[in-house]
Order: C-alpha cells, then sequence, then structure tokens
C-alpha cells in the first residue's frame, strides 16, 4: 500500500523510476538503515 501511495506521487518519467528503485519499505520499525545515532549528555 505505501509502495502504491509513493509511486502515485511521483513524477511519470525517467527520475521517477530512478527515485522508486531507492524506496526501502520495512514490516516493522527494526532496519539497518538508521539516519541518525543519538547520544546522551550528560550536564
Amino acid at each position: 500500500v505505501i509502495e502504491r501511495a509513493v509511486k502515485g506521487m511521483l513524477p511519470k518519467n525517467r527520475l521517477g523510476r530512478k527515485v522508486y528503485k531507492k524506496l526501502f519499505v520495512y514490516a516493522g520499525d527494526k532496519h539497518e538503515h538508521a539516519a541518525q545515532k543519538p547520544q546522551p549528555l550528560t550536564f
């Protein structure tokens, strides 16, 4: 469902197909593509 919704929002040309290939959809909240790795700070 998510992939189809995103594909419908992308442009219908070569760039849209290129961007769609880079889309990753995971079933749960665990995945290996973590954008940020926050670390606690002590004051």
